[in-house]
């Protein structure tokens, strides 16, 4: 008895893994910790995606709570050395897990988490992608805690005076479940996976044609930072690598389309080389190729 006391006394102390997190500053207001452009999985630990802190005056946003428990909780501690806040929300800006499942840390500490209405219909799965694909000691103490507080339209949070914007999409884009949350005093907006600048996109979950239109939205704005789900740059042109990316592929396969030609084709003619150096062009050019064209086929319909 004494020996099994002993032993689970050891795996509670084991340390969890260190994902290394290095807060960047963004403004006067926002820190982010910018993930790897890498796919997740048992050498990152899913520390491929972003996740912001805003300093609202006396407590802490923060947008995307990162793949796993001690992601998120090694994240708060990073932010408490610049400056010791509470948070007060953690707003989800879609459904992919590397974005979400750090709630469970956020949870714990009584923080209200925050989604679009769609997360309404999430249900818990056996396994995440995370959990799967990562090791076992990092995904330690992760659990599958969704937002409770909903956004069916647009929510406003106010601290003292300055105005949070949650905005739902309400449309397939991304995903069904997109958000933006825009801070218009600091004139930036955190836009989640509708923006990568250091990968290349990829549309399975989404809608190509409601995808550019977002973005046309985002670039209408009055906008001095913006914030993507991957990628470092956050001035307004992190849009550009994106928006000009969905473009141009909507357009040539929509002219190929036009000319007759069958999925077979479109998928090989296609090409875009100007994004082959752009990371995942290689796993994922041609499968975005595919998704388009059955979207575009079907969009006169």
């Amino acid at each position: 008895m004494k020996l099994l006391l002993l032993l689970l006394v050891c795996i509670e102390i084991l340390p969890a893994f260190d994902y290394a997190l290095k807060p960047k500053k963004v403004n006067e207001f926002t820190h982010c910790f910018f993930g790897v452009s890498e796919v997740m999985d048992e050498r990152n630990n899913g520390n491929m995606s972003n996740s912001c802190f805003v300093n609202m005056g006396t407590n802490y946003i923060v947008i995307d709570s990162g793949p796993t428990y001690f992601y998120a909780q090694q994240a708060y501690k990073k932010m408490k050395k610049i400056k010791n806040l509470p948070i007060s929300y953690v707003i989800n800006t879609h459904n992919h897990d590397d974005h979400w499942l750090g709630n469970s840390y956020y949870s714990e500490l009584g923080v209200k988490i925050v989604g679009s209405s769609a997360f309404s219909f999430e249900t818990k799965v056996k396994m995440t992608r995370m959990q799967k694909r990562i090791s076992p000691e990092a995904f330690l103490k992760t659990t599958q805690v969704f937002p409770f507080i909903f956004v069916e339209n647009e929510k406003l949070l106010d601290f003292n005076g300055k105005k949070v914007h949650l905005i739902n999409v309400n449309q397939k884009a991304h995903t069904n479940s997109d958000l933006l949350v825009y801070v218009p005093s600091d004139k930036i907006i955190f836009v989640g996976d509708l923006i990568f600048n250091d990968r290349l996109p990829f549309i399975i979950d989404g809608d190509l044609l409601a995808w550019i239109k977002t973005l046309d939205k985002i670039k209408s704005m009055d906008l001095n930072y913006v914030i993507g789900g991957h990628g470092k740059i956050v001035d307004k042109s992190s849009i550009d690598m994106t928006y000009n990316y969905l473009r141009t592929l909507n357009k040539e396969v929509s002219a190929l389309l036009e000319e007759g030609k069958d999925i077979g084709d479109v998928v090989e003619l296609v090409s875009m080389k100007k994004y082959e150096n752009v990371n995942f062009y290689d796993t994922m050019h041609k499968q975005n190729v595919e998704i388009a064209y059955r979207i575009l086929e079907w969009a006169d319909e």
